[in-house]
């Protein structure tokens, strides 16, 4: 005796869950990784602002005070100082990039406010750009304690050397159980600049930092 059928309805629901269910790979078939969610305002100002520590030419970071751009009032998120220069900065997402009133400025178009500094926008495309954004998230793990002797030790190295690569600073750390990371750490309180726009490398340029920017 066949079973009856089921109604239409029942297999529409039924073809909605299966629809709707993730598909399963296939034997010998890799499942495909979920679409990671884009970056958050949050961790890109976190991508900036560390971007900001490692980079020797930038003298100061601030909340930005409210600028004018013809007759039109806006304020940035920060003020950026660097080699002399006063700049506008804002951080913005994927998302709020197409309403952002000043998006032009992507294509290459200079924007000025009414006192003269120059204004910009940071995306995820620039901040998170590779191998720049690998490398300075893994400096900036390396917040460890350096002793003060190893300290001096790496600072007087420089003074001699002028510049010098990471293996070589990290060859005069005495005390630290990772000379690299303690090298490093010093990147991250700003008394040594390291290249950051490369990856981490025993020939890693190092040199001495006379101005830090502080928290």
């Amino acid at each position: 005796m066949s079973a009856d059928p089921l109604p239409e309805h029942a297999l529409a629901k039924v073809r909605a869950r299966i629809a709707a269910a993730p598909q399963k790979p296939r034997r010998g078939q890799r499942a495909k990784p979920a679409p990671s969610a884009p970056p958050s305002r949050a961790s890109l100002v976190t991508d900036f602002l560390e971007i900001c520590r490692l980079d020797p030419l930038v003298e100061s970071v601030r909340p930005a005070e409210p600028a004018f751009f013809g007759d039109v009032e806006h304020v940035a998120d920060f003020e950026v100082v660097r080699e002399g220069e006063p700049m506008l900065v804002e951080v913005v997402t994927d998302a709020d990039l197409p309403r952002h009133p000043y998006r032009a400025v992507l294509l290459g178009e200079p924007l000025y406010a009414e006192d003269g500094r120059r204004f910009l926008i940071e995306t995820a495309a620039t901040l998170q750009a590779e191998p720049r954004h690998t490398t300075v998230k893994l400096v900036m793990q390396c917040r460890v304690p350096v002793s003060a002797g190893d300290r001096v030790r790496i600072l007087h190295h420089l003074d001699e050397t002028g510049t010098s690569t990471l293996v070589e600073c990290a060859s005069v750390v005495q005390n630290s159980r990772d000379g690299v990371a303690a090298v490093l750490a010093l990147a991250v309180e700003g008394f040594v600049s390291v290249e950051v726009d490369g990856p981490i490398l025993p020939e890693t340029r190092v040199r001495r930092r006379r101005s830090a920017l502080l928290d």
